[in-house]
């Protein structure tokens, strides 16, 4: 029978909290839900831009043992390049070698010989060539479920085809071969698989047709996202874009929406004003700032620059799961336009809920429709606002993966118990 109050291992290739961007709010808003009624221990990597006491604070809040290992790996510079030319003369992907931190094994053998764990969760497939079902003596192994946040190798994939360098296009058509094999066998081995997105959890069928699988969509913390009297009012001008400016997939569509789409608006509304939130933006986007495109970075709260705004812009055309900045905007009742891609695994009604656009003129179109139209701005985030709360809290994502981890308890497939 399984125990009412369960003890779950949370591992992790970064820390979860304080939670500043997508991967990390996915990680801390179940994590957070779930310790209301379980016990969690987390064991996470640290790169050097973590400020590891800061995390390890933030994650004792609701974990009852956190163990954070720094990993020397880092993502840009020499070290990055250094193990790129690793992988290419390996059988392993250039994530695996980022991920191989001989002190993570050592750190999970010592937990685990103390502590017998109902659930191991890992948090994306990287990790999983480390051993992860230890147990006390005499204890049956625990079960492995992995969070699989995004199908990384085709996300690879996607990058290396886009991309305009004859470099990336041949060294990342290397690494997402060698991806696919390593998160492929990691998803057969796992006890569950959880996905983002009804898209992804099909890509992961496709892939391992005997998975056991289900879908945990991104949400938001309703109760820190929401409309608030203190905030600034709509301005009626104001259009913007947030998230991590180091990823792939929000340069690409930050861009996009700079050459394509922005003219556009501007041409039509010259009052109009474009804001640009996030960390880390690269120069070819802090190159496009001026009087009417602010690119402001990394901001501490970002409920008055949403409240403000007339619009939200999701103009992605790469990546997959769930998007964060969706589902907080939604949260926030903002009216938000959205490319299809942007809004995959998002069970909004277009019209209703947000409006879809995945040309650059009808992009441009929908959003002049919301600076001219108070009324429909008005609208959409009401309805946005009420799908948030009723589909799209962590809350009610959190019991969803309850029930998922009570599941593959009840019947787990590699002889754990």
């Amino acid at each position: 029978m399984t125990r009412e109050r369960l003890s779950i291992l949370f591992v992790c290739p970064l820390p979860p909290s304080p939670p500043r961007f997508g991967a990390q709010a996915r990680m801390h808003g179940l994590m957070t839900q779930l310790a209301r009624r379980h016990d969690l221990t987390a064991i996470a990597l640290a790169e050097s831009g973590f400020d590891v006491e800061e995390c390890r604070r933030a994650m004792l809040d609701y974990c009852r043992e956190v163990v954070l290992l720094p990993n020397p790996a880092g993502r840009t510079g020499l070290s990055k390049r250094l193990l790129q030319l690793r992988s290419l003369a390996s059988p392993h992907s250039y994530e695996y070698h980022h991920y191989s931190v001989p002190a993570l094994q050592s750190a999970l053998d010592r937990v685990q010989r103390t502590t017998r764990f109902d659930v191991v969760n890992l948090e994306f497939p990287y990790l999983a060539h480390f051993r992860m079902r230890g147990s006390p003596p005499g204890t049956p192994p625990p079960p492995v479920v992995i969070d699989a946040h995004e199908i990384a190798f085709d996300l690879v994939r996607q990058f290396a085809s886009s991309s305009t360098s004859l470099g990336r296009k041949i060294y990342g058509g290397l690494d997402w071969r060698k991806l696919r094999a390593e998160e492929v066998s990691a998803f057969r081995s796992a006890d569950g698989v959880y996905t983002c997105s009804a898209d992804d959890e099909k890509r992961v069928r496709a892939e391992v047709p005997s998975a056991r699988t289900t879908v945990i969509p991104n949400a938001a913390d309703v109760e820190y996202f929401q409309p608030r009297p203190a905030d600034p009012p709509v301005d009626g001008s104001t259009i913007v874009f947030f998230g991590l400016l180091s990823t792939v997939p929000n340069i690409d569509g930050v861009l996009w929406f700079l050459r394509e789409i922005w003219p556009r608006i501007s041409a039509a509304k010259p009052e109009a004003r474009l804001k640009i939130l996030g960390k880390a933006a690269p120069a070819s986007v802090l190159s496009q700032a001026g009087p009417r495109v602010e690119v402001v970075g990394f901001v501490d709260d970002l409920r008055p620059h949403l409240a403000s705004a007339a619009a939200i812009v999701v103009p992605l055309r790469l990546g997959g799961g769930t998007r964060l900045k969706i589902v907080e905007g939604m949260a926030m009742g903002k009216a938000i336009v959205s490319t299809t891609l942007g809004a995959e695994g998002i069970d909004a009604v277009p019209g209703r809920d947000l409006l879809l656009a995945d040309e650059p003129e009808a992009f441009s179109t929908a959003v002049v429709q919301l600076l001219e139209d108070p009324a429909a701005v008005a609208r959409l985030g009401r309805a946005a606002r009420t799908l948030a709360v009723e589909r799209y809290a962590w809350s009610v994502a959190a019991t969803t993966l309850e029930q998922f981890f009570r599941k593959v308890l009840s019947s787990p497939r590699n002889g754990a118990r």
